[in-house]
């Protein structure tokens, strides 16, 4: 039976310290439902694809597999494609609900990476895209496995890598000025890990309707 603390207990985001960004940070939120409860059931119902990025004029599949979910409408380019939405299912819009409640924001998609193993990886990027704004929230839900982020400055190299653990039903929240200075991974272990599910939820503007 699960903790019914997990279930119910009050997120509460904390600021991270780290410059010319904003970051925030709950290590456990209520989900009112177990994390391995919804873990198995998004493993099991998601229709997942390995896609292929292009670096350096090649084209290579990404080490992990994903799925996009959104409203009607929500596109998202990534290089050099474009991905329609599949519609939310029940599941989703309940954790998109918690998420929203806890980011205080309001989202219409989300990207969802599964990494099955340690092998599985994201390389440093920062979510810029045009369409997602000038200074997008992205607030990354995390299931599964505790796998380790890590942030890079874009320009400052003194500032070092920023790491954070993200254990199971944590959430950290990028918003402000992340995206544009900041880049982010999770690297390759050389061990054995467990699966992971991480649910990136973000709101994505139509054309002629992104904010300055």
């Amino acid at each position: 039976m699960p903790d019914q603390s997990e279930l119910f207990a009050q997120a509460t985001l904390e600021p991270l310290p780290l410059a010319e960004a904003e970051l925030l940070f709950c290590p456990r939120i209520a989900l009112g439902l177990a994390a391995a409860d919804a873990l198995g059931q998004l493993r099991e119902q998601t229709p997942w694809s390995q896609e292929s990025i292009r670096l350096y004029g090649k084209r290579y599949l990404q080490p992990r597999l994903t799925a996009w979910y959104g409203e009607p409408g929500a596109r998202y380019r990534y290089s050099g494609k474009t991905y329609e939405p599949l519609p939310f299912t029940p599941l989703l819009l309940r954790l998109k609900q918690v998420v929203e409640q806890a980011s205080a924001a309001v989202y219409n998609s989300v990207l969802l990476n599964y990494y099955r193993d340690g092998a599985d990886a994201m390389g440093l990027h920062a979510d810029d895209e045009p369409e997602l704004g000038p200074e997008p929230c992205i607030a990354s839900l995390s299931l599964g496995e505790t796998r380790e982020i890590y942030f890079r400055h874009k320009r400052r190299r003194d500032l070092g890598t920023f790491k954070l653990a993200l254990p199971s039903s944590s959430l950290l929240v990028m918003r402000g000025a992340t995206q544009a200075n900041w880049k982010h991974g999770i690297r390759k272990l050389s061990h054995a890990c467990g699966p992971r599910l991480n649910l990136t939820f973000r709101r994505v503007y139509a054309e002629g309707l992104r904010p300055a």
